[in-house]
């Protein structure tokens, strides 16, 4: 098949065997508009197809046609020569292949092209490079049968073609890429023999590229890839120590950190990856109305010579199944994910390492061993080209904010970035949202109290079984990408050309603000969903009930605050109107109906309201400005502007470091007056034209309420914060350890939260307290000194004095009372 000239074909046997291959074969093509190629249509368009084979230019005659563009069997006119094609392979035989790639034979109709656009100035061409890839596949099989019909690196002779065509003609991706100017490729005045070898050389880097980018690097067999992670120098340097430290043999070391090669290293096999993109689409239609996809051309245009490390926030264990099916559709390459090693179970283990999966224990203490065999098997893949994909937070979020980032595969990654840079890296931040979760119950009770349940596969398997079928969409945003070189220079300029032991001196402080940076990131690409409007109106209200039209004028006030004060570029509104995302929520059984003369009311059910907590969390950081900025004006009626500026910078200097808000202290300021100004325009503020002082509307109107509600979506967090300060203002500086304190927070939280109405369901968690204090040492707001105790200064009891300015009486004696109750050092 692959020695056939093609050009000695008559058209009725082209049109014949292209009717045939078309009544077995299905393509999916990229870009799915062919209007984004940006085709000059005054200008000849020549088609470049990689690899020399009868189907592949059949695939390439009907697609043309399918889609509208030029015919690749058209004749190319230039000037006054007519070229009797408008396609040429870049390697025009099998056997020619390895001269090709020397540069020693070329295309007929290339250097035709070249000499007309050297010899008439005017003369311009096309080139738009074709990939047809017939099932896809990492080369990385270890039997013989995958390397048969799996699209692999290794160029495919005549019966292998054959066989991928017959295993794999319902699955044939065709992406068109974007046109080269020849005429932009021959400035310089090249002569004819160098500008083949030019272009010859851009095609060949570009189809490469695109085939990376599809089917993954030249990763070779995993036995392969451990006798590589033994023969790096840090893995061997450890051997040698555990020899020394150990007292065995140079053998049995090496077998030890062979073992734990193979414990992590993943066994990827396109035919797991296949049965599993099979599964997760009946899974998805079971599960889900579908998913929304938002930004991934941001992918898509780095994809190609960068390596990508996704960073998606982690919500639930369906997280890292939905991104990975994501980016096989659109035709990239999927991640290999970093899991957990309470995952690798029997057969479950293998299905997840040969789906990509490598496998990481919670703690590298005592082992150096293992943790050298584990940063030099990252470092082989990152240095490969392999796209990674983790969580920085460490474990699912339970009260569906963005947890503190761990800064430990991250800091592996800077660090080997920054032993080897040559692959420019990239991290793309990932939003996922959910409408409603598979394990929501079990979130309830850990943030109840109840012992945290092991994460694992099969908690997620027991928990399908039960599925109701209702969980509305999902919803994936691509955010910012953080290009990690350029950061590293901001970070630390001259970074490249220091030496080895001085970079330990910076990389840990780098690696925690890339960390913070990232979750900023995934933030700031948050999607705003029918069911987070519907947690943030009803949550705040008396009894989670509200009169129909009362709660649509609320959704209305949110959405405007989305719509003219933006979060960030990247943050994703509700496309639906107040009505629609009421009769969504109906839909989804997370409210309900009462009809009454006066005029229907909307409660959420009982057993959902802890649960949209959840929800409203998610998007808490949207929202927290002009909820700060309502609680002040609501609790005080009147406030002069500088003092709604200063309050609003001392609280966020908190609710920043939790939260991960955009804006730094400079550009709070300006920020707050934007919300200021939609929430006037809107009739929730008002403004005195002779002093400028800002005011509430007045009470016994349905603004203030409004406002009220406003305020009442950021008092559950400002109540935690301002309790953590009261019990530090009590006890006076050096007197509680950092656990005493978390402790005592998570102790008297749920002491409130039995007492008063401090009723949201992560209010009491521990771990939320344990991460605000984190974040206030990270800060330097508090130091632990040898001993463990925690100092402070005024800076940290400034916001304290705030509190009297968004709280409520009751709540600020109820804080203080308990506060002064007693407690453990």
């Amino acid at each position: 098949m692959a020695v056939v000239d093609f050009f000695k074909l008559s058209d009725w046997f082209i049109r014949l065997a292209r009717r045939l291959l078309y009544l077995w074969v299905r393509t999916s093509v990229f870009p799915e508009n062919p209007s984004e190629l940006g085709l000059d249509r005054a200008k000849p368009v020549c088609y470049v197809l990689q690899d020399r084979h009868l189907s592949n230019l059949l695939v390439l005659f009907e697609e043309s046609r399918r889609t509208g563009l030029p015919r690749a069997e058209a004749t190319i006119t230039l000037g006054r020569q007519v070229l009797p094609r408008s396609f040429f392979f870049l390697n025009r035989d099998r056997s020619l292949a390895g001269r090709a790639r020397d540069g020693s034979s070329y295309s007929l109709l290339l250097a035709r092209l070249i000499s007309q656009a050297i010899a008439d100035p005017l003369v311009d061409v096309q080139l738009v490079p074709v990939v047809i890839l017939w099932g896809r596949s990492p080369d990385k099989q270890d039997s013989v049968l995958k390397a048969l019909f799996s699209e692999t690196w290794r160029p495919p002779g005549a019966w292998r073609q054959l066989l991928a065509i017959l295993l794999h003609g319902r699955n044939v991706l065709v992406r068109y890429n974007a046109a080269i100017s020849l005429r932009d490729l021959l400035q310089g005045g090249l002569a004819e023999e160098p500008a083949l070898r030019k272009l010859s050389r851009v095609l060949r880097v570009h189809f490469r590229r695109q085939r990376q980018m599809a089917i993954g690097p030249d990763l070779s067999h995993r036995n392969t890839q451990v006798d590589a992670v033994l023969a790096g120098e840090q893995v061997r340097a450890a051997i040698a120590s555990e020899v020394a430290t150990q007292g065995i043999s140079p053998g049995e070391a090496k077998a030890r950190a062979s073992n734990f090669a193979i414990e992590i290293a993943s066994d990827y096999s396109y035919g797991v990856v296949r049965a599993l993109e099979l599964f997760l689409s009946w899974l998805w239609t079971r599960l889900y109305d579908g998913t929304e996809l938002h930004n991934f051309d941001t992918v898509t245009r780095i994809a190609a010579g960068h390596e990508i490390v996704y960073v998606p926030c982690h919500r639930s264990h369906i997280d890292y199944l939905l991104l990975s099916y994501i980016i096989i559709r659109k035709g990239l390459t999927p991640p290999h994910i970093a899991a957990g090693a309470n995952l690798n179970l029997p057969l479950v283990g293998s299905l997840l390492r040969r789906g990509g999966a490598f496998f990481l224990r919670r703690s590298f203490k005592g082992e150096p061993l293992y943790a050298a065999v584990f940063h030099e098997y990252l470092h082989l893949m990152l240095a490969r080209g392999f796209p990674i994909e983790y969580f920085i937070e460490g474990g699912r979020s339970r009260s569906g904010r963005m947890l503190s980032p761990k800064a430990g595969i991250l800091g592996m990654t800077v660090q080997s970035f920054i032993r080897e840079h040559a692959r420019p890296l990239v991290f793309v931040p990932v939003y996922i949202g959910y409408e409603k979760l598979i394990e929501g119950r079990s979130y309830l009770g850990e943030l109840a109290g109840k012992p945290k349940q092991r994460e694992s596969l099969w908690g997620l398997v027991t928990s399908v079984r039960n599925i109701k079928r209702v969980f509305g969409k999902v919803h994936v945003n691509f955010g910012e990408p953080l290009e990690l070189a350029g950061f590293l220079d901001q970070q630390q300029p001259g970074w490249s050309e220091e030496t080895t032991a001085s970079q330990s001196l910076w990389s840990r402080s780098a690696t925690r603000n890339a960390a913070a940076e990232l979750a900023k990131r995934i933030n700031e690409a948050a999607v705003v969903n029918p069911v987070n409007l519907i947690a943030l109106a009803l949550l705040a209200t008396p009894k989670h009930t509200a009169d129909e039209h009362a709660l649509q004028r609320m959704i209305v006030h949110y959405q405007a605050l989305l719509r003219e004060a933006p979060y960030a570029p990247t943050t994703i509104p509700c496309p639906l109107d107040a009505q629609q995302v009421v009769s969504y929520a109906e839909r989804l059984a997370v409210v309900e109906r009462f009809a009454d003369p006066l005029g229907d009311l909307i409660r959420v059910r009982d057993e959902q309201a802890p649960l949209l907590a959840y929800f409203r969390n998610n998007v808490l950081h949207v929202f927290a400005l002009p909820a700060l900025v309502a609680c002040l004006l609501s609790h005080n009626r009147r406030l002069d502007a500088a003092r709604v500026t200063r309050a609003v910078g001392g609280i966020c200097a908190l609710m920043r470091a939790e939260l991960f808000l955009r804006w730094p202290p400079g550009e709070l300021e300006a920020a707050t007056e934007a919300v200021i100004r939609v929430l006037l325009a809107r009739g929730l503020l008002c403004r005195s034209p002779a002093s400028g002082r800002l005011a509430a509307p007045e009470p016994i109107s349905q603004e203030f309420a409004e406002l009220h509600l406003l305020g009442e979506t950021i008092r559950p967090l400002l109540e935690r914060h301002f309790l953590a300060l009261a019990l530090l203002d009590r006890q006076g500086t050096g007197q509680l350890t950092r656990q005493a304190l978390e402790d005592n927070c998570h102790l008297l939280a749920q002491r409130l939260s039995l007492l008063y109405e401090f009723n949201t369901p992560e209010f009491p968690e521990k771990a939320t307290f344990a991460a605000f204090i984190a974040n206030l040492i990270e800060a330097d707001i508090l130091r632990e000194d040898e001993q463990g105790l925690l100092h402070f200064d005024e800076r940290l009891m400034t916001p304290l004095a705030h509190s009297e300015l968004v709280l409520s009486v009751e709540a600020r004696r109820a804080i203080r009372r308990i506060a002064g109750a007693g407690v453990a050092k």
